[in-house]
């Protein structure tokens, strides 16, 4: 009894000590029994602790208490929902609802005044908790939520796939979405080294279900006999029950299955050298997997695009690849929106505008596209405030603004841009972006004021915590430096991005020793050697990166050709090829994903 009058003691103290009286009306108007249910607050505050002052039952004080808290966070008072919280937790009543809510509002305040990981540390039902229904799906709701701002997909899909378990029908199927959506981006790699959990049939399912269609997606015949295999073994999933659409979509699509494939290419004239490459490519990947059945036949856009287009189609061409010139490109677009073509064609080059048909395909070394993954790399490594500096011209421009469109949509926030030019410029644009300039001016007045023997440093800037550099080779030698030198000793050096046009031809182990901790993006055939990097290098010795990057293209077009009608009606398939791990969007443009390395102690080392 002594136990019990102590604890309401102290209760009533917490209560007085934060609900504000108003006039006797108000208390009047305040002083009435409202609903003491958890699921939502739909009152003020000082309402419900009206309440839990007059409630002689523990549990109930403790329910409006936990629903004063959350009125307190819906309003934003995080401050006064904290004394709440923490003022009740020792006389708490020791009922798993209750605890449960305590733990969930906790959650709320720290992931808005602390961080979404913060708030995970503290979301952790103990498992032998008996909760309701609407109680399970708000926390792993929550926890989606949260995985999702802290940018875990894997465990965001596995709470979304428990959170299915507590909703009704009608509500699943727009979940199932979301994790379908979810699961597409990955790696096939990943998805496979999640799919044996056992602990979650459901999120399991999902998982291997994934797997099948990014493995089997371009070979009907083997995606039908392992989706019957999962179907057979997962009757109750939301996935068998009601396959996504683009999975369905991928399964009805028929494959392209050519035996006569064109090719157009400037293979005479100043553009042939450009050309070459590709060529060398598309042969190699045809002697390495020779099919008797399949011709594969060049045409010479030289004396006319529009000329070897015709004379293809009248030699029976049953696929199309190239032409490669953007001007080649848009003339045979002209005439394919005029007539809808019924040879399939991978162009070998994009334009800005084009009318998507459903045989048309673009693929392109797109330095656009590169900086759009370099956003999203730089978004995954969880990178908050990156600084762009960015050689002062037309490729480096329609680079940044790729990338600062990305990063738009990934953050809603902007990327900051220093575009520098060439020679003692490039210094000056650098020191401003850091902060230096300003800093040294500092000094300076400083100095005016104090004497010149006043001792400084300087400082730059430390809100940035990413340096992204699109630059040429050349100019990438002297700005490495000039960040090395221009970083305060002061402040933690930045993580450095940069691009494959960067990348020094022929590197030594002194070059690369001077670009060490930097990371650098390019196709996966050239991050590291091999016998097949070594033949090419031997065969072609004259070759640069820029080269050898066309041949990977020629190599990856003609692998493309019998996969393309599946990838595009299924865009989570990646195919992992040379030039990057290849996917196709609605539209008919191969998205390409790069490889990223780092210079550490004099070698890059793929990561």
């Amino acid at each position: 009894m002594l136990k019990r009058l102590n604890t309401t003691k102290f209760v009533c103290a917490l209560i007085f000590s934060v609900l504000v009286v108003g006039c006797a009306a108000k208390k009047q108007q305040d002083n009435v029994d409202v609903n003491a249910s958890l699921v939502a607050a739909e009152h003020p505050a000082k309402i419900y602790l009206v309440n839990a002052t007059n409630s002689s039952l523990p549990e109930k004080r403790d329910r409006y208490l936990l629903l004063a808290a959350h009125a307190y966070i819906n309003d934003g008072n995080f401050n006064a929902a904290t004394n709440v919280l923490t003022s009740m937790q020792k006389p708490m009543v020791k009922v798993p609802s209750l605890l449960a809510e305590h733990i969930y509002l906790r959650a709320r305040i720290v992931e808005k005044t602390n961080s979404s990981q913060a708030a995970l540390d503290i979301l952790q039902y103990p498992p032998h908790w008996q909760l309701p229904r609407w109680q399970m799906a708000s926390y792993h709701q929550y926890k989606a939520k949260l995985y999702k701002h802290t940018q875990q997909p894997i465990d965001q899909v596995k709470q979304l796939s428990l959170l299915s378990n507590y909703l009704p029908k009608s509500e699943t199927a727009a979940v199932n979405d979301v994790i379908w959506k979810l699961l597409q981006p990955l790696h096939e790699e990943t998805v496979q080294s999640f799919m044996r959990d056992q602990s979650n049939p459901i999120f399991a399912g999902w998982l291997q279900l994934t797997y099948i269609a990014k493995r089997y997606a371009v070979e009907p015949t083997q995606l039908v006999r392992y989706l019957g295999e999962w179907q057979r073994n997962n009757p109750y999933h939301p996935g068998a029950v009601k396959l996504p659409a683009n999975l369905e979509k991928a399964l009805n699509a028929k494959p392209f299955r050519p035996q006569n494939i064109a090719v157009l290419l400037p293979l005479t004239g100043p553009r042939a050298a450009i050309a070459e490459p590709i060529r060398q490519g598309l042969l190699s990947s045809y002697l390495s997997d020779f099919d008797t059945n399949v011709s594969l036949n060049f045409y010479d856009t030289q004396q006319g695009v529009t000329a070897a287009y015709q004379q293809a189609v009248a030699k029976g061409a049953e696929f199309i690849i190239g032409p490669l010139l953007p001007n080649e490109v848009e003339e045979l677009q002209k005439i394919n929106d005029k007539q809808q073509s019924t040879v399939p064609q991978l162009y070998l080059n994009q334009t800005d505008t084009f009318t998507p048909q459903a045989n048309l395909f673009y693929f392109s070394l797109s330095p656009a596209q590169e900086a759009s993954d370099a956003a999203q790399k730089l978004y995954s490594d969880g990178v908050k405030l990156p600084l762009l500096l960015v050689s002062n011209d037309a490729i480096g421009k329609r680079m940044a603004d790729s990338f600062k469109q990305t990063w738009l949509t990934l953050t809603s926030n902007d990327a900051e841009v220093y575009y520098y030019d060439a020679g003692d410029q490039m210094k000056v644009t650098v020191q401003q972006a850091l902060g230096v300039t300003d800093s040294q001016a500092r000094i300076s007045r400083m100095r005016n004021l104090l004497g010149s023997s006043l001792e400084s440093d300087f400082r730059s800037r430390q809100d940035t915590d990413a340096i992204y550099m699109i630059s040429g080779s050349q100019d990438l030698a002297l700005l490495k430096p000039f960040l090395d030198v221009n970083f305060s000793v002061f402040s933690e050096p930045v993580a450095l991005y940069t691009t494959s046009r960067s990348r020094l031809e022929n590197e030594s182990a002194q070059s690369a020793q001077e670009l060490n901790n930097l990371m650098i993006s390019d196709v996966p055939w050239l991050m590291q050697s091999s016998s097949e990097t070594q033949m090419v290098s031997a065969l072609w010795s004259g070759w640069n990166n820029s080269q050898k990057r066309l041949y990977v293209m020629g190599f990856d077009a003609l692998e493309l050709v019998n996969r393309l009608a599946q990838m595009r009606a299924f865009p989570g398939y990646q195919f992992m090829g040379r030039s990057g791990a290849l996917s196709v969007d609605p539209n008919g443009v191969i998205d390409r994903q790069l490889s990223w390395g780092q210079y550490t102690q004099g070698q890059l080392t793929p990561l």
